[in-house]
């Protein structure tokens, strides 16, 4: 049995028009949540070989600019040039969630943002950005220590090219960087050396309404390597904890500081600033000015505010506080072959039109990504394997992890794989975080 996406869960607020733009096939989910509550919905994948990626759940249109005047709102998913669009269309009038040239370069360009950081008064880890790999050699022999490589530019949607080292001495990162000179010189055309600082990864995020942040925040913790206990290859994001806020230490002290220049840029959508964070101070990591993954799936479930009227009230500057669940969220994702990497022969093989089966009729928590609909099955498409997110909700995370967990157990792919420790780090993090007053006020 399947949930057929006609199935409308209307809520009785004000109908509206969304007109969902994407450059490679991330929103349909958020899309077809708007459409389930009663929205009318048109979405827009750039990427040829994403194109099917939601076909079934939510109407498509080819070209989306000639749906602009028939939308009350749009929504673009990412950076990539995607801001430049999005501005135009909010300076002739129109109601639009997306970012500016300024918040696309906060996350493209590494150097770039790290310099709005202390420009804005927040202190930095120290970082030295190289175009030459012969320069960053020289400089990790001349000056031995623990660093972290992160690709710049279009290179860094690679996760995998991200190296955090582990030795004292930096020899790993001269191995790391003398390979990556021979084998990805041609595509990493500039690149930043990070000092590795100790402490608790965080995140906090939230949403700019074009003049100031919406309430409440939203502080989260990512799960980035492929197996459970943090192992092995990076990926985008295996799975995501989080909880829902009032503005904390940790916000005012990051992204508060940016409220200034959001509103100079008209922002509206969502800003995320990754850190470190120790008894000495936050350091600030990167920023994130788009929806985030698969955060954006985690997040509708802790938003009570219906999704649709709360996208709109973002859009168009009239949303300052919405409503959202006490207590924590999870999502996990779901995958196959051959995430994390980029193989389209593997994924043929073991996972193209790979059919998703539930085993009873409950899909409270299901998320999809590179799913559709065929005859009334889910079918796995696209190009990477990434199938659905599954969320998890509770008054603590141990409660949110059962939901999550039980929810996948209901749930068969063929050669499906995921985390089965998303929200653990919360049991140790948590202790250090409140010791160290990050989250309160």
């Amino acid at each position: 049995m399947i949930l057929l996406p006609n199935f409308f869960m209307f809520n009785g607020s004000e109908k509206k028009k969304f007109l969902f733009v994407s450059i490679d096939g991330s929103i349909q989910d958020l899309a077809w949540h708007v459409a389930k509550e009663g929205h009318e919905v048109k979405y827009s994948i750039d990427e040829a070989s994403q194109k099917d990626v939601g076909d079934g759940f939510v109407p498509k249109v080819e070209d989306w600019q000639k749906e602009v005047s028939w939308a009350d709102v749009i929504v673009f998913d990412d950076v990539r040039g995607q801001g430049a669009k999005a501005k135009k269309l909010r300076d002739e009038g129109k109601a639009v969630i997306g970012g500016t040239p300024y918040t696309d370069k906060l996350e493209d360009d590494r150097a770039f943002g790290q310099d709005e950081l202390q420009k804005a008064g927040i202190s930095v880890i120290p970082h030295w950005d190289f175009t030459s790999f012969d320069d960053a050699i020289k400089f990790v022999q001349e000056h031995p220590d623990k660093y972290v490589i992160k690709p710049s530019g279009k290179a860094q949607v690679i996760k995998h090219l991200l190296f955090v080292g582990e030795e004292d001495d930096g020899k790993d990162v001269l191995r790391i960087l003398s390979d990556y000179k021979n084998v990805w010189g041609k595509k990493i055309k500039e690149f930043q050396l990070q000092k590795r600082i100790s402490g608790v990864e965080i995140a906090v995020g939230a949403f700019f309404n074009g003049k100031e942040f919406a309430t409440p925040i939203n502080v989260n913790f990512e799960h980035k390597k492929l197996f459970p206990g943090n192992i092995g290859p990076a990926t985008g994001e295996m799975g995501t904890s989080m909880f829902w806020s009032e503005p904390n230490k940790l916000f005012n002290m990051t992204l508060k500081k940016m409220e200034t220049k959001l509103k100079e840029e008209n922002y509206h959508g969502y800003i995320d600033i990754n850190c470190i964070v120790n008894g000495s101070g936050v350091h600030p990591l990167e920023f994130t000015s788009r929806f985030g993954f698969p955060t954006i799936s985690i997040q509708q479930e802790g938003i009570l505010t219906p999704i649709g009227e709360f996208l709109h009230g973002i859009a168009s500057g009239t949303m300052s506080k919405f409503r959202t669940r006490i207590g924590f969220q999870i999502g996990v994702a779901i995958v196959l072959p051959p995430v994390p990497f980029s193989d389209s022969k593997t994924f043929e093989v073991y996972s193209k039109d790979a059919v998703i089966i539930f085993k009873k009729p409950n899909f409270d928590g299901i998320h999809i990504d590179d799913v559709k609909l065929v005859e009334n099955e889910w079918v796995v498409t696209g190009t990477s394997g990434w199938a659905l997110v599954v969320t998890g909700d509770g008054q603590t995370m141990r409660q949110a992890q059962k939901q999550a967990y039980s929810r996948i157990n209901n749930i068969l792919i063929p050669n499906m794989y995921y985390r089965t420790d998303i929200g653990n780090r919360w049991f140790e993090d948590s202790d250090k975080l409140q010791n160290w007053g990050y989250l309160r006020e």
